[in-house]
């Protein structure tokens, strides 16, 4: 079964942006993963959280911003064949996707089919792309909201980030500590990561056939000279990782279901 397909038209881009009189803000979500460190025997991003599969809640954010006219769509790239999307994510919801599959062997390069894929419907290189882990399923619209804030009028971009609070200590080989590293400035990097389409297809093309191991668009960022702005996001916005990692994620979604008086 091929995933529904629901790329946006240069006509679309062209109206949306004549209409807003801005530049465009576009969501892509690579959901191409693996989810190997999960277990489970399936990607993470489609097992059952609360009641819902992992991408249902990550999209439900995105989703809600779109409904507000601060967000002018939502891509998401899989890997070519994926068969579990349909059924991971609703109908009525998908209908309001553009799906991609154009997934890779990593995460950088599944980014970079969708960004590539974007430009070829005609988003334009000075419009929004904000990159978000399919797997960081809580990341709230406040959240999504501050990061558009804060980078749409910087001239590089930024991403949502969260000061480290912990000790960190640096194993040797042999996994005893070899020394401790200050924390002093340090951040843990999060998504959504927001940059120009022009700039992260340009950075992003250049350190994949430079070979350069790219974990995330800041980095590429990073690599080729520029410095992305940093916007203090949640703790809670964790990328499901580890097993333990989605009974955590539960207990989130149950605490906030429990908070606005409705069941997930």
């Amino acid at each position: 079964m091929e995933p529904d397909s629901r790329i946006g038209r240069m006509s679309d881009w062209s109206i949306l942006r004549a209409t807003h009189r801005r530049p465009l803000r576009v969501a892509l979500l690579p959901c191409a993963g693996r989810g190997e460190r999960a277990g489970g025997g399936r990607p993470k991003q489609y097992v059952e959280v609360a009641g819902r599969s992992v991408v249902h809640w990550t999209l439900l954010a995105f989703d809600e911003l779109v409904g507000q006219g601060q967000l002018d769509g939502v891509a998401v790239v899989l890997s070519p064949g994926d068969e579990e999307f349909v059924q991971a994510v609703p109908p009525a919801l998908r209908e309001r996707l553009q799906v991609m599959p154009v997934g890779g062997a990593t995460r950088a390069h599944s980014v970079w089919g969708g960004l590539q894929a974007l430009a070829r419907e005609g988003l334009g290189d000075t419009d929004w792309v904000l990159v978000h882990d399919a797997a960081r399923c809580l990341i709230e619209p406040a959240e999504l909201l501050r990061l558009i804030v804060a980078c749409e009028g910087d001239a590089v971009g930024g991403l949502l980030a969260c000061p480290v609070p912990d000790t960190l200590k640096r194993a040797d080989a042999l996994g005893r500590v070899q020394d401790t590293v200050p924390r002093d400035h340090l951040w843990a990097a999060q998504t959504p990561q927001m940059f120009r389409l022009g700039l992260l297809r340009d950075v992003l093309g250049r350190a994949l056939q430079a070979g350069i191991p790219v974990t995330d668009e800041a980095g590429a960022v990073e690599w080729a000279g520029q410095a992305p702005k940093l916007v203090a996001g949640p703790a809670d916005n964790f990328k499901l990782t580890y097993p333990d990692d989605f009974r955590r994620a539960a207990e989130v979604l149950a605490r906030r279901s429990t908070s606005i008086g409705t069941t997930p």
